[in-house]
């Protein structure tokens, strides 16, 4: 069997106090860009003008996107197909006229005819319900991922876990919308629930070889059996995360200012994924029972429970009778004696 990296014995635990330092430190320095910078949120959660146009002949949107960039004004671009797009800006009511004349002007560059098929203003109302949806769509997903995981491995601080280290992934993903000031629209939100799945099925397969490595070291310490899962896991994780992170880049650089974003969330999202999965969601674990005192508690053991009243008592033993004893010696002797002495 060809192995691509060598076994490893390395104490993940040992230093579990530096990743709470670190994800502690993240926490606040992500508190501290929400209050000062916060979030760009894009047309679908603030409102704003779409002008949809089409073409009379076929045009490159890379052609348009240009064009557009010449205004100076954030705009977002979408094909309908057969010709046919629509760009958004966001504004007030008031700017609709502003917006559609700016996009006009910067249409008639291309020296292509077109035809304005209608302009609309998507307000602050439809916004927020995207935003309530968006919202709901992840804290749902979040509970239900609680549900699985507690179900599967039959206690709830193993899901508690594995959620905690997903919020974790995605307050990542909202600091670096925040630092580099992107725009998030619904395309973005779909990567954070993408990027959800993905961590989780890591965290997953972790816990099934700590499950599996209880039942076959049941001596073992739980610090000892986490460290071990990790390690051989290892290198699963590593050639997984490096396809997913190799094809993302690829997607990042190349695949346009369409899915720029979307492959920046992923990549985020998938490389914390990897670290908060090794370094967060197993120590958690390990700390909350008790720094892995009690083994029992963790994960519910693989043998069923017995039913009332069929528990097996205990065998006493009787204790054999001693034979009684004489001052002259043991019984049987005297007996011998005895029927000698009629003989």
């Amino acid at each position: 069997m060809m192995t691509f990296f060598p076994k490893t014995n390395i104490d993940f635990l040992k230093y579990r106090k530096v990743y709470f330092t670190i994800s502690t430190l993240i926490l606040f320095f992500g508190i501290f860009l929400f209050a000062t910078k916060g979030l760009n949120m894009g047309i679908d959660f603030t409102g704003g003008t779409m002008v949809q146009v089409k073409f009379e002949q076929p045009v490159e949107m890379s052609a348009i996107r240009d064009a557009l960039a010449q205004t100076e004004r954030e705009s977002d671009l979408q094909s309908y197909g057969d010709n046919t797009y629509a760009v958004r800006e966001k504004g007030s009511e008031a700017d609709i006229a502003e917006v559609q004349a700016g996009v006009e002007k910067a249409l008639d560059t291309l020296n292509v005819p077109y035809t304005v098929q209608q302009t609309n203003f998507v307000g602050p109302a439809v916004g927020q319900d995207m935003t309530e949806r968006a919202a709901w769509a992840i804290i749902l997903s979040l509970v239900l991922i609680i549900i699985y995981v507690a179900f599967r491995f039959s206690n709830i601080l193993w899901g508690t876990s594995g959620v905690i280290a997903l919020f974790h992934d995605l307050f990542v993903m909202a600091v670096a919308f925040a630092l580099t000031q992107r725009e998030i629209d619904l395309v973005v939100v779909a990567a954070f629930l993408t990027v959800a799945g993905f961590s989780i099925n890591d965290t997953i397969v972790i816990f099934d070889r700590i499950r599996e490595n209880m039942r076959l070291r049941p001596r073992a310490s739980l610090g000892e059996l986490i460290n071990l899962s990790i390690n051989e896991t290892l290198s699963r994780t590593i050639i997984t995360s490096l396809t997913v992170v190799g094809s993302l880049f690829i997607l990042y650089f190349f695949g346009g200012e369409a899915l720029n974003s979307f492959a920046f969330a992923m990549l985020v999202g998938c490389i914390c994924g990897v670290y908060t999965t090794i370094a967060l969601t197993t120590p958690l674990v390990y700390v909350w029972t008790h720094g892995g005192e009690n083994k029992e508690a963790a994960v519910a053991t693989a043998k069923p429970a017995r039913k009332a009243g069929t528990e097996k008592k205990p065998v006493e033993k009787k204790e054999e009778a001693e034979p009684a004893t004489s001052g002259n010696g043991p019984a049987k002797k005297s007996v011998r004696k005895s029927r000698r002495n009629r003989r």
